[in-house]
Parts: C-alpha cells; structure tokens; sequence
C-alpha cells in the first residue's frame, strides 16, 4: 500500500475514536464529570494513537523494505534479462560471424580457384601467342631472305635494264626507230580508249599520203588525223649540260625548226576540206617536249593554234581521245533517240489503257461498296423485325 492510502487510514481511525467518545459522553450523562471523562478519553485517544502511528511506521517501513525487496527483485531479473538477451545477442552474433566467416572462406576459395584457373589461361594464351609470335618471326625471317633474294635479282634486272635503257637510247637515236617508237605509243593508246570501228590506222588519205592514225567521229567535229613526231635529238642537244652555250643556241633553233617543219606538214598533208576535220593533231611522245614547247616557246603554240594543228603529250591526247569518246556515245545515244520515242509512244498507249482498266475497276469498286451497305441496312431491318417478332411471342406468352 502507498503512503497516501495510510493517511485515509490514520484519518478515519482519528474519526472513529471521536465517535466512541461521543458515545461514552451520551451514555454517562452530564452528571458523572465530563471534564474527567474527557481526559481520560483523550488520554487513551492519543496512547490509540501512538500506538497506531507505531504500528503504521512500522507496517510503513515494513512496506518500504518489501517495495525495495521488490524493486531489487525487478532490478535482478531485469538484469538477469538483460544479461540472458546480451548472451543470445552474443551467441547470435558469434553465429552469425562464423557462418559470414564461413562464406567469406568459401568465396575466398572460389576466387582463389578462379584466380588459378585465369592464370592457367593467360599463361596458355601467353605461351600460345609466343609460340604464334615465333613462328611468325621465324617466317618474317624467312620472307626477309626470300626478298633479300628477290632485290638481289632485281637489282640484276635493273643493271640489265640500264644495259637496254642505253641500248633503246641507241635505237631512238636513229629516226625511224624514233617515228616507230611514236607509233606504237600512239596506237596503244588509241586501242585503249577508242572502240576498233571509231578508228584507223596507217590510213590513206585522198591525196595519196597516209596518217599514223585517222580517228572517226560525227559531225561537225568529222575525222581528225592524228600524226606522231619525235624532234628527239635537237631537243637532247639543247638540254645537254655538256654542250657549250652556242652549240645550245643553235640546237634551240633547230629545235625549233624542226617543229614548225612537222606543223607545217600536217597541215599540209592532212587537212583536207570535205574529207577531214578543220585541225589535226600531232602527237609528241616525250611529256618533256611538250612541256618544253608550252614553258618556253609560246610562238610556236600560237603558230599550231594558227595552223589548227593541236599539240598533244601522252596525258593531253588522252584526255582528247576520252572525249572523243564521249562524243561517239553521245552521238550513239543520239541515234538511238527514235527508238526511244517509240518506246514510249508504246508506253504511253499502255498507259492510257491501264488507266481506262483502273478507271472501270474504280467503278466497279464503289458499285460494290454501295451494294454491300445497302446489304447490310437491309441485314439490320431483317434482324429488327425478327427482334419484334420475338417480342411479340414472348409478350403472349406472357398473356
């Protein structure tokens, strides 16, 4: 009990007594000496009182050594609660880190596995990539004393070959040897680019001289000769460092000579009116001629251009002979214009058919459609008076 409910207790037992006295005082009258009653009555009220104060100190400290026997008694079991949770904490967490120990060793192991069986393979593909690595030395060896080989012979081939280079430079210095060397140049270039039937060559003109080559096309170009020159010796002598300034001179001017010699003869000879082209063309099978010519001697381009004889190297006449190609395509496109058209009058006319056959199945098309509504509204009256009819039965029924 607390000490409040004691306090009632002392409270109602000071009311009590109170009563008792009042009791004995009406049961005693007036006349047996009230003052004296009273006092003994006080009397006993305060030793009542004293020894129920002792008795309730007592059973109050006796309260109190309970609550603190109780209080210890709660104190030790929560204690002893905690310490029971703190060693199933304890031995959880001792479980819990040896089965984490026990995965860790596990994963450490597999690691350690996948670890030795990656070395195994890198160490594979390492020994596998030098194995590769040597045999491919061994072979880059061996390729390398197969071309060591192969330069030896061809460095063979080139002391050979500047035997012949001084040999054809023997050849060339003669001038037929020259003018066939031209030629030969000429037609393979000529059988590189021009169709076989477009082109002719050592070809006989109406006066009685014969071109290198006589080159067939459409009008208004009509047919171009085509005549190879090889000025090679006058032009060696100019360009010697070993001749002395005079003999330079004199071989410029003949040079130069001989130039206007061979324009003048092809426009001579072939430049006819009626049968050939108004220009003709002179083939210079050394790109340093004709550099020559078009770097440091622009009167005698302007004496060609005056004479409608066109300079050509071995780039520039092919560049005119693709041209020329163009314009026998284009001229055979041209040909073939009529039997365009006529394709596609016939196309036209296929057409027009088609689109009246497409225009007629439009027609029946949207005749169609307009049948399959009028299908289907007359679908949806019949299924209406089969509902009504269904209505009317069920409404009989029902009478």
């Amino acid at each position: 009990m607390s000490t409040t409910h004691w306090m009632y207790i002392l409270v109602g037992v000071g009311c009590l007594n109170l009563l008792v006295l009042v009791a004995l005082f009406l049961r005693r009258g007036p006349h047996h000496g009230i003052a004296e009653q009273l006092a003994n009555n006080r009397l006993e009220l305060v030793q009542q009182q004293a020894q129920f104060q002792q008795q309730l100190l007592e059973q109050l400290h006796l309260q109190r050594q309970q609550l603190q026997q109780q209080q210890q008694d709660n104190l030790l079991q929560v204690l002893h609660k905690i310490t029971e949770t703190q060693q199933a904490a304890r031995f959880e967490l001792s479980k819990n880190l040896q089965h984490q120990a026990s995965t860790l060793a596990d994963q450490v192991k597999q690691l350690t596995q996948s670890i030795d069986q990656r070395l195994k393979d890198i160490a594979g593909q390492v020994e596998k990539r030098l194995s590769d690595g040597f045999e491919k030395t061994n072979q880059t060896f061996t390729d390398i004393v197969k071309r060591l080989a192969l330069i030896d012979d061809a460095q063979k081939k080139i002391t050979e070959l500047s035997s012949n280079v001084v040999s054809l430079q023997e050849v060339l210095a003669d001038k037929r040897s020259r003018g066939a060397f031209g030629e030969v140049q000429l037609t393979a270039l000529i059988r590189n680019v021009v169709p076989e039937q477009h082109f002719s060559l050592q070809h006989t003109l109406s006066n009685g001289r014969i071109v290198d080559c006589m080159l067939f096309l459409p009008k208004p170009s009509g047919d171009i000769a085509i005549d190879a020159k090889f000025p090679l010796e006058s032009y060696k002598k100019m360009t010697d460092p070993q001749m002395t300034q005079e003999e330079r001179k004199l071989a410029q001017r003949q040079f130069k000579v001989d130039i206007k010699k061979h324009i003048s003869d092809i426009a001579d000879k072939y430049i006819i009116a009626n049968e050939t082209a108004d220009g003709a063309i002179m083939f210079l099978p050394a790109e340093a001629i004709f550099a020559e010519l078009h770097a440091y001697h622009p009167d005698i381009v302007e004496e060609a251009y005056r004479r409608r004889v066109w300079l050509t190297s071995p780039t520039t006449l092919m560049a005119v002979l693709t041209t020329a190609r163009s314009v026998l395509k284009d001229d055979a496109t041209r040909r073939q214009i009529h039997l365009i058209q006529e394709h596609l009058i016939k196309l036209a006319d296929d057409f027009s058919r088609f689109r009246g056959r497409f225009d007629n199945l439009a027609k029946h098309i949207d005749q169609a459609a307009v049948d399959v509504k009028q299908i289907h509204t007359s679908a949806h009256k019949i299924s209406s008076r089969f509902s009504q009819i269904e209505k009317v039965e069920w409404l009989e029924e029902s009478d």
